[in-house]
């Protein structure tokens, strides 16, 4: 059975976690998952990736625990650094990735989540980082990733507590972008995803580059890169045709 599942509609791919009903985030499926994403990157034709949990108990709650004993000896290497590849994989492709998660999701399921540029999360869904109660802490970028969503007052809560956060309170504090009804999750990050796909491409990609390159910079180089990346991005044939219609009152037809 293949772990990782993908299917594209026009401009939009669905990618699915198939390791039910939690989706545990095994070896194999980490590696399955960067390939496929690798893949997607790749396709012209594929705008936006949204990427979801086979069934709707969970998107995914994180490593398979089992797994554990065997990669024992060197966790680092055989187990951390790996995941850490494929989630940085997530971060680092072109293309906007909208996490799209029914139910619960914890540990490395939300910092798979995190690493996504969007989420969306169901009413009914609850979210944790409960590495705590295994005596150790989120090694797969929530240590990182989780101060940038929430701030560092909140975030260093959490990953001390391991508490689950309930939809609306995941979506006040900024952990979750949107909430959909339980069962239509997929639906609305769907929908969403089309949105985006219909934008012009080359803007969005430098959104994506932008806000993660920039946001790790001082000041003095965020102003630098920000007029670098739009020095590229007024250059481009859809800024022109923006521009145009605007001034025609029309609407854009963009690449």
């Amino acid at each position: 059975m293949s772990l990782i599942t993908y299917e594209t509609n026009g401009a939009v791919a669905v990618v699915t976690l198939n390791n039910p009903p939690l989706n545990l985030v095994t070896l194999a499926l980490s590696k399955q998952l960067r390939e496929t994403l690798q893949s997607l990157d790749a396709d012209e034709a594929v705008r936006v990736i949204v990427l979801t949990g086979s069934g709707q108990k969970a998107f995914c709650v994180g490593s398979d625990i089992k797994e554990f004993p065997e990669v024992w000896d060197n966790v680092i290497e055989k187990k951390l650094q790996k995941e850490n590849e494929t989630f940085n994989t997530i971060e680092f492709l072109s293309k906007p990735v909208i996490a799209a998660m029914e139910g619960v999701v914890c540990g490395g399921g939300f910092e798979m989540a995190m690493a996504c540029d969007l989420r969306v999360l169901s009413a009914n869904g609850k979210i944790a980082l409960p590495e705590i109660n295994l005596g150790v802490f989120p090694g797969s970028g929530g240590l990182f990733r989780l101060p940038k969503l929430i701030g560092a007052a909140r975030a260093v809560e959490l990953m001390m507590t391991g508490e689950f956060v309930e939809a609306q309170q995941c979506l006040a504090w900024g952990m979750v972008n949107r909430l959909a009804p339980a069962g239509s999750v997929l639906d609305v990050a769907v929908s969403l995803a089309q949105q985006i796909a219909l934008k012009p491409h080359e803007a969005i990609k430098l959104i994506k580059q932008g806000v993660r390159e920039i946001g790790m910079q001082p000041t003095d180089q965020c102003f630098l890169k920000n007029l670098r990346f739009s020095e590229n991005i007024f250059r481009t044939a859809d800024c022109a045709e923006g521009v145009a219609a605007f001034l025609e009152k029309r609407e854009a037809k963009f690449l």
